[in-house]
């Protein structure tokens, strides 16, 4: 029997959403695997800094671990623009299995690990060479994924390159659940023995998960570069100030970011609190950073991504050195994790429409490369090192125990200074 019209449009629409389904899922898995042991490794720095960095100065050892974590970051840029360029040059799904695979073996590498106690001054130098891997892959994973998305639904930008952001969340959601139960359900003997390997052993099985999906996905649609033309070259030449917009645009919320990813250990060593404590907190802000970013995305389809950012972004800078100064003079574990959700939810609206901003701010051929090195320069500068200068600024007198506060308010000035400028210069390229 013949389907009516009303049929045949209803089975398209539903086949359409399938696609658009499949479109998030895939690009969105990888950067949830990046995002997950990025959360991870900050959660668990205290036991990982125990295994790796021992030290008998407990400070310095946590130094170590959290340096290390600001190191991997040093080689993002350098991963955004090589396999930027790799899919600028060869499409965005050649680079997308690229970065996935790799992020995978670094993933695996850090959860088999084996202590200092067992093969010595190998041990660091192994687990720093393996964020060095996952740096480099995760650097290509944002611009890539991102590009590919925008350029399969442009009048929707916000709301699809939002899930980017989403799954970020969710990533963030599950590493401090696992911080939770296993707080709860483990010694801290067997935790600092063996637990803490456990989340990372659980990350490497969502990468044969997202390699599966992403190599049954149509490519891109953007043009590829010209065979004659270094799209390196071109961004640097003449997409300088593009770039430093981005970067500027991600400082504020990539600061709050990595202060979630810090707060485990801001809770145990500046407050003198149990990590339970921090891990629910941490666990509060994963559910507003996975929930509230597409319904941001979706706002900022009507009514522009600047008007929309520029609003949250104000909010951040008036609200992080109050929360802070009100969570240190009442350090109980309600107020830690109502400061810390509040932050984290002001972070998820102003995240949601970042990705399609940003994207918009390069032109298809360089869309990869441009991406790729202004996210991953920002996220180096303003979020890689956020914890190991956080915890730097705290154990000065003049900073103390309010040192996130003033960073996020310097990061916010930043963010604030480059929405107004991306607000004035680009207004008629469709972006503000």
């Amino acid at each position: 029997m013949a389907l009516s019209e009303a049929e045949v449009r209803g089975v398209a629409s539903e086949s359409k959403q399938k696609d658009v389904t499949k479109l998030i899922v895939a690009t969105s898995i990888g950067n949830a695997l990046e995002w997950y042991d990025i959360a991870v490794y900050g959660y668990f720095a205290i036991y990982v800094s125990k295994a790796f960095f021992p030290n008998e100065d407990q400070t310095a050892s946590l130094l170590l671990t959290l340096g290390t974590f600001g190191l991997s970051y040093l080689a993002r840029p350098i991963g955004g623009v090589v396999l930027g360029a790799y899919a600028d040059r060869f499409g965005r799904k050649a680079s997308l299995m690229v970065s996935i695979v790799m992020m995978t073996f670094g993933t695996l590498a850090v959860g088999l690990m084996p202590s200092y106690s067992t093969i010595g001054i190998l041990a660091p130098i192994a687990v720093i060479l393996a964020r060095l891997l996952q740096g480099f892959s995760a650097g290509g994973e944002f611009g890539s994924s991102t590009a590919f998305l925008v350029e399969h639904m442009p009048h929707r930008r916000g709301f699809v390159a939002s899930w980017q952001f989403a799954s970020q969340g969710l990533s963030g959601l599950l590493a401090s659940g696992f911080g939770v139960w296993l707080t709860s359900a483990m010694t801290s003997a067997d935790l600092e023995s063996w637990g803490w390997r456990i989340p990372f052993l659980f990350g490497v099985l969502i990468g044969p998960i997202g390699i599966y999906i992403r190599n049954n996905i149509d490519d891109a649609t953007a043009p590829p570069a010209a065979k004659n033309e270094s799209v390196v070259t071109k961004v640097f030449a003449e997409q300088k100030l593009r770039v430093l917009l981005g970067i500027g645009a991600i400082a504020v919320t990539t600061s709050v970011n990595y202060l979630i990813v810090y707060m485990p250990t801001y809770v145990v060593k500046t407050l003198k609190l149990p990590p339970s404590v921090g891990f629910q907190a941490a666990l509060a802000a994963g559910i507003a950073v996975t929930v509230l970013p597409p319904i941001a995305g979706m706002i900022s389809d009507r009514i522009g991504r600047t008007t929309h950012m520029i609003a949250f972004c104000l909010l951040l800078l008036v609200s992080a050195f109050p929360a802070f100064l009100i969570l240190t003079r009442t350090p109980t574990p309600m107020v830690i994790i109502l400061v810390v959700l509040c932050l984290g939810t002001l972070k998820a609206l102003y995240f949601g429409p970042l990705a399609a901003l940003m994207s918009e701010l390069f032109p298809p051929m360089t869309r990869g490369t441009g991406l790729g090195l202004s996210y991953n320069i920002g996220v180096t500068v303003f979020g890689g090192m956020s914890p190991v200068i956080m915890a730097w600024m705290g154990s000065l007198a003049f900073f103390g125990n309010l040192a996130p506060g003033y960073y996020i308010t310097l990061c916010g000035l930043v963010s604030l200074c480059a929405l107004v400028t991306i607000r004035r210069t680009a207004a008629d390229d469709g972006f503000a």
